[in-house]
Formats: structure tokens, sequence, C-alpha cells
């Protein structure tokens, strides 16, 4: 195993266990260190990789899923990536990329102090087109999402997160397979990392009943609060 190896999957490792946690948050732990680590794991092993750890999920807290609620996110995702692509497009990415951590810490800000933001209809398609944009443009898609189920049971959330990421994820394989970019390297380079999401989300079992109940939502807002803080980050000196 070489030293290469080890460190991109103990990133990963990391990862896996916050997401496993929390419900969302792994690409903002592992892309940026994995794309100094070795360029050539994102995005299309990263993706892999992330489809493997939302199945996991799925299967571990599938009942307690908002199934609903993911369609009406997704039917936002979809119009969101549109202008997500435009974005990358035609706006400079560093005051972009400040403009959306803004936004996610007044979000954070507004429901540490009086919003109690639900997860109705009307909201969740708002949400799924902001997450579309920023999760083309940025890659921190989960923050509007996670920050409407914040006030629900852990198992929601992560469930909700990972059924949520199971379906953008495998859209996003399924054109970059059309592009002809998925193929035997990367799905090789995705399994070498396999061992490490495992373990990580493995030893997200015990943590995740600790941190579930009165610890969720804090965790839900710190995750979000460091995405932001990164984005911000890359906003000022890029």
């Amino acid at each position: 195993m070489t030293i290469t190896l080890l460190v991109a999957g103990l990133v990963m490792l990391f990862g896996a266990l916050v997401q496993g946690v929390v419900g969302y948050g792994m690409n903002l732990v592992v892309a940026p260190l994995l794309a100094l680590t070795d360029p050539s794991l994102v995005p299309v092993p990263l993706l892999l990789i992330a489809m493997v750890h939302a199945l996991l999920a799925v299967a571990r807290e599938h009942n307690h899923a908002d199934w609903r609620g993911v369609g009406w996110a997704m039917i936002g995702r979809l119009p969101g990536i549109g202008l997500g692509v435009a974005a990358v497009a035609l706006l400079p990415q560093g005051p972009f990329s400040i403009a959306v951590a803004l936004s996610v810490l007044i979000c954070v800000g507004l429901s540490l102090l009086s919003w109690r933001p639900s997860p109705t209809p009307r909201s969740l398609l708002v949400a799924g087109v902001a997450s579309g944009v920023l999760g083309t443009a940025a890659a921190i898609g989960g923050p509007p999402i996670a920050l409407l189920y914040q006030h629900h049971s852990g198992p929601t959330i992560r469930a909700t997160m990972a059924v949520y990421f199971a379906v953008g994820t495998a859209a996003s394989i399924g054109g970059l397979a059309l592009s002809g970019a998925v193929h035997a390297e990367p799905a090789l380079r995705a399994a070498m990392l396999l061992p490490f999401l495992v373990a990580g989300f493995l030893l997200s079992n015990p943590l995740r009943r600790f941190i579930d109940g009165r610890w969720m939502r804090p965790a839900v807002l710190v995750v979000a609060v460091g995405s932001a803080a990164a984005l911000l980050l890359r906003g000022v000196l890029g």
C-alpha cells in the first residue's frame, strides 16, 4: 500500500464517518483533500464511492426516509443543475462562492434565532433548486436540504439525505457514463478506497446513537457552517 493510497483512504474513512453520523458532509471533507492527494480520484471514483455510501445508508435506515420529500427535492434539483452549469459558465467563481457561503451562513443564523424551516413541498422545491445549483457549481449540495430537516430525528435526516444523494449521484454517474468518463480505471480506483469507506461507515454506527437526539441538530448546523467556511475560503483565495 502506497503512502498516497493510505492518506486518501484515511481521508475517505473520516468523510464516510462524518456522513454516516450526520447524513451529509462527505464531499466537503473528501473532495478537496483527494484533489490534492491524487487528482485522478476526483470526480468519477469519488462519485462511485459516494454512491456506495448512499446505498449503505439507505439500507441501514430506509424505513425512516421521507420518500415524498425526496421526490419534491429532486423535481427542484433538475432545473437547479442547469442553473449551476450556467453559473459556472457565466459567473466569476470567487464572488459566486462567497455569495453562496454567505447565504448558507445567513440561513444557519436565522435558524438559530427564530426561523424554523420545515420540509413542505414548496420549500423542498426551492431547496432542491438551490441544491442543484450549489452541488453543480460549488460541490456542496447537501446544506439546503439538510437545513430543512434539522428539527427531525437523526434517522430521518440520514435516511432522507441518503436517498436524495443516491438518486442524485446515480444521475451524475449516468451523465458521466454517457460521456465515456466511467470505465474500468476509475472503477478500480474507487474499489481501492472501498475498504476505508466501509470502515468509516461501520464506525458511524455507535456514534450515530450517541449523537441522535439533542446533538443531531447542532451537528447538522456545524457541517453547514463548515461547508460555508470552506466555500468562503475558496472564494477569497481563488
